[in-house]
């Protein structure tokens, strides 16, 4: 049985191992795979019956040009490189990922939250700059700093992510509000639900942890921006389309917001005009809440078993039955 793993760098950049995997057959991984080459993909994926990607797209077309394919294991939680309904016309079961960073996301929102608060990357970077033995006082601070302590947070989306920034959140002695859809007892353990505007109009931070979906696309722009709390915080390390880019940047410029820190963008990698690169008091990191080691570990221990289900006849965490 010929294995594919047409991007697989990202997941795992030599710290890990495929042997979980190739314990199944042929296995053939590439760092990564041309994303707009399709002639490319299909050379790539060959004969092979079994394939795993992450951000390389599975269109139509290669359904079609690889009659082969009898599963395609997704390398994350997201599927939306997979054109689903052809892989269900051609019988070609879709497995992902569906939970595998819960801790690592949650530990990295409350991470950014902080860094907004202390601004410690850049106090460090001033340091070793010089700027503090030259400093005629004994300390110094370049941005406001704030204590999170009796503060509101509101959270935007109270899945299992959610749920557990909430927990961390109250921990710091925060009074934590959220709004979603679909309200759980897991989810009124940890926080208070409100509607959608009494969020925005009460917390002085918020965190963004919903998905991708009609609803949540462009949901923070101008007009929800503007029924926040002056100064408020905001990140997001869920899903950079929910955020209109532009609006963003001028509620920062403006000093609507206080300061956003961000783990995704609409475009990945980031394109140069990215209006936020050039906003005040904005932190960027490369979209990687996802990345620790444990986190990717759990996505190469579940993918294994997902193709170890659909061998033995019983697939599983499949997204278009």
């Amino acid at each position: 049985m010929k294995i594919v793993v047409l991007d697989g760098y990202t997941l795992n950049p030599g710290d890990l191992s495929w042997e979980s995997i190739k314990a199944f057959g042929e296995l053939t991984v590439y760092d990564r795979t041309p994303v707009d080459d399709a002639e490319e993909i299909v050379k790539r994926i060959g004969d092979a019956e079994i394939v795993f990607t992450n951000k390389t797209p599975l269109s139509a077309e290669i359904f079609t040009r690889c009659p082969g394919m009898k599963f395609v294991g997704v390398l994350a939680t997201g599927y939306n490189v997979v054109d689903i309904e052809a892989a269900k016309k051609a019988g070609v079961p879709v497995c992902n990922v569906p939970v595998y960073g819960t801790s690592s996301v949650s530990q990295f929102a409350i991470a950014l939250l902080l860094e907004l608060c202390h601004h410690i990357g850049h106090h460090d970077a001033t340091v070793k700059a010089g700027k503090w033995q030259n400093c005629a006082d004994f300390c110094y601070w370049d941005y406001p700093l704030y204590e999170l302590d009796g503060k509101t947070l509101g959270v935007i989306g109270l899945g299992k992510i959610g749920v557990h920034t909430a927990k961390i959140a109250g921990a710091l002695g925060m009074r934590v509000i959220a709004y979603d859809p679909y309200p759980s007892d897991a989810g009124r353990a940890e926080a208070e639900y409100v509607e959608f505007d009494a969020l925005l109009a009460q917390a002085d931070a918020i965190c963004i942890h919903m998905p991708l979906v009609p609803f949540s696309e462009g949901l923070i722009n101008k007009e929800n921006i503007a029924k926040m709390k002056d100064g408020v915080l905001l990140v997001n390390n869920s899903r950079g389309q929910i955020v209109v880019e532009k609006d963003l940047a001028d509620a920062l410029n403006a000093g609507k917001v206080g300061g956003a820190a961000l783990d995704v963008v609409s475009t990945e990698p980031i394109r140069g005009d990215n209006p936020l690169l050039t906003a005040k008091n904005c932190i960027i990191t490369p979209h990687i809440s996802w990345a620790p080691i444990e986190s990717r570990e759990r996505i190469m221990q579940t993918s294994a078993q997902n193709l170890k289900s659909f061998l033995d006849g019983s697939p599983v965490n499949v997204v278009n039955k």
